[in-house]
């Protein structure tokens, strides 16, 4: 059986995403652990606008650097991240689907107690999806997790 008690970067994460008010404190917390954490919002029908938005965040906050193997991680957690709140493909404009969310970007040990498992990128996605007229929306949340 799984210790849900265990805090791992998927955790954190979506701990962050969904916080209110609380960002600071929570943010200089796990700073102090080793991780390097960026939260952010975005609205688009443009999936590559919402790609962009989070990559952009990311280097200003220099969670990660220009070299393959870092921006393929963040790629590829990002990719999962969007499957899951889209609930499959990540369609929106072409199938008439619009979002509003909040973003979550975490870099550090797979679990606050394990060292030894090197760096990950944890991206989690939370908001409202759905049709682009106010009240046909619902939430989502979606996250992806890459070894660096």
């Amino acid at each position: 059986m799984t210790d849900t008690r265990k805090t791992g970067i998927g955790k954190i994460a979506i701990t962050l995403a969904v916080s209110d008010n609380r960002e600071v404190k929570f943010i200089e917390e796990y700073q102090k652990k080793g991780y390097s954490l960026v939260k952010g919002g975005v609205g688009s029908m443009n999936a590559g606008k919402i790609f962009a938005a989070i990559e952009t965040a990311v280097f200003r906050q220099d969670i990660i650097r220009e070299n393959y193997h870092e921006e393929h991680a963040l790629y590829h957690a990002i990719s999962e991240a969007f499957s899951g709140y889209c609930r499959g493909p990540v369609a929106l404009e072409s199938v008439l689907r619009t979002t509003g969310l909040v973003f979550t970007v975490v870099r550090g040990n797979l679990s606050v107690d394990d060292k030894k498992n090197g760096e990950w990128i944890a991206v989690v996605l939370y908001g409202f999806i759905g049709s682009p007229r106010k009240g046909f929306e619902h939430e989502a949340i979606g996250m992806g997790i890459q070894s660096i």
